[in-house]
């Protein structure tokens, strides 16, 4: 299994609080936490077994006074940062942080699309390395299972990421009022969805994508996230296949999904 163009790589949490986010996500979840070795940077790799998963970095007073909230956001693997940049803004979108290095990780910039939705893309340093971040063809504890965009305008965000990154809708679910669920395919490869674009409900005030983390069991999450500060927003939902998906916020502020057994 390799990575391709357009395969989410890596997941990272903005946070007001990295101590304490880390206290909660490390019970909540189980990953396990060590420092990025970047040299002046507060930046902290998680990682369930020795699979790693993604990252958590506090936001620093500048980015808090610039209007920047805790948040969940994911990263996009394309072959060419300056060229996937510059297309986000030729379809529209806009390049919040310029292509840039990072030393012995790679090269990124993080992006919004049309509607608002941030998201990075990234071309890592060690290409051949495959992510394993999102579980791509079985459930893994720990690791994201599904990548969810709710959005202002489904049909013009479709375009646009099919533009970026060559994804289309593999299978549609009619969801009644708030329209289609389109689930999503990376290029040619059918026979897995990595993920889903829908209508923005009213209650959700701006355009964001999430990322369901799997859990063991679902109600032991819920009771973990409101004990612990933070807070759940809906009873756990039964989905195709028999999970259940779960909304919430975590201490700090950001929006969190799960997904795991009942």
């Amino acid at each position: 299994m390799t990575n391709k163009q357009g395969d989410f790589i890596w997941y990272e949490l903005m946070t007001s609080d990295a101590d304490a986010a880390q206290d909660f996500y490390g019970g909540l979840i189980g990953w396990q936490f060590q420092d990025s070795g970047q040299e002046g940077t507060d930046y902290r790799q998680f990682l369930i077994g020795e699979t790693m998963i993604g990252g958590l970095m506090p936001l620093s007073d500048e980015m808090i006074e610039g209007g920047a909230r805790p948040l969940w956001t994911g990263y996009i693997g394309v072959e060419d940062v300056d060229a996937r940049a510059a297309a986000v803004t030729t379809h529209g979108g806009e390049v919040l942080l310029p292509p840039q290095d990072i030393p012995g990780v790679g090269r990124f910039a993080y992006v919004k699309d049309p509607q608002g939705a941030p998201f990075y893309i990234m071309h890592p340093t060690s290409s051949g390395e495959v992510s394993e971040s999102f579980s791509k063809y079985e459930p893994k504890v720990g690791h994201c299972a599904w990548n969810e965009l709710a959005t202002d305008d489904p049909q013009s965000a479709g375009r646009f990421y099919a533009d970026l990154f060559d994804w289309s809708v593999a299978e549609s679910m009619d969801m009644g009022p708030i329209g289609q669920y389109d689930m999503l395919k990376n290029g040619t490869d059918r026979d897995f969805m990595f993920g889903a674009l829908m209508q923005k409900p009213d209650e959700i005030p701006v355009s964001l994508w999430s990322f369901y983390f799997r859990v063991p069991k679902i109600s032991d999450a819920a009771d973990y996230i409101n004990a612990n500060g933070g807070q759940t927003l809906s009873e756990p939902i039964e989905i195709p296949g028999g999970d259940f998906t779960l909304m919430a916020m975590d201490p700090q502020g950001a929006a969190l999904a799960l997904i795991g057994a009942q």
